[in-house]
């Protein structure tokens, strides 16, 4: 009996001095935001790897044959003596002037605009004495105004006539053979340059 109160004794000792300590459940959460963190794994970034450059060119070296100085040489240098004197011309044939392609460009409005020789009284005088009224025309009671539309070359050629807006026919084959007939006229200038230039005459058929 006296080891079993000794036992129950000890249990009601250990019994009063068991202690209890309450656990916050934030600091759990605290401490798995932390193990959350300490798992992720950094994002690395790996180096771009290079191509070695590429090796430089060999070195092209000179070979020199060296000879003693009583070896004769079969190659003899001629030189010739030419006299210059002052009074003397030398001429130089270079062709300047650039020939004109067909591709090249065609403006419609530039510094220096072509010019009729003459003017452009002169260009109304001479389309008023070449144009001949077609009789068809003229027995249709058929009038108007035909635009003709033509490129100033650089030389001054009148070049690619077409009808821009015609009234008839004949009144339009009339107009293209009138302008087609044209001198060449002053070309047309840009930055100094002679350049092709898009023109356009109005020819005016009236029946009187």
């Amino acid at each position: 009996m006296q080891v079993g109160l000794v036992v129950v004794l000890a249990l009601i000792l250990i019994a009063f001095e068991w202690s209890t300590t309450d656990v916050d459940a934030s600091q759990f959460a605290m401490m798995e935001d932390v193990e959350a963190e300490e798992e992720i794994v950094p994002i690395t970034r790996q180096e771009e790897v290079k191509p070695p450059p590429p090796p430089p060119p060999p070195k092209v070296t000179d070979v020199l044959n060296i000879v003693d100085d009583d070896v004769e040489l079969d190659e003899e240098l001629d030189i010739e003596d030419s006299e210059v004197d002052e009074d003397m011309e030398i001429e130089f044939d270079m062709d300047l002037e650039e020939e004109e392609t067909e591709d090249a460009p065609v403006f419609f409005i530039v510094e220096e605009m072509p010019e009729f020789p003459g003017g452009d009284l002169e260009l109304r005088k001479y389309i008023a004495q070449s144009v001949k009224y077609p009789v068809i025309a003229q027995e249709n009671g058929i009038q108007g105004r035909v635009y003709v539309q033509f490129v100033v070359s650089t030389k001054g050629a009148v070049e690619q006539v077409k009808v821009a807006r015609g009234v008839d026919p004949n009144l339009d084959k009339e107009a293209i053979r009138v302008v087609q007939s044209m001198p060449k006229w002053k070309p047309g200038k840009q930055r100094g340059k002679a350049v092709k230039v898009s023109y356009t005459v109005p020819i005016n058929f009236v029946l009187q």
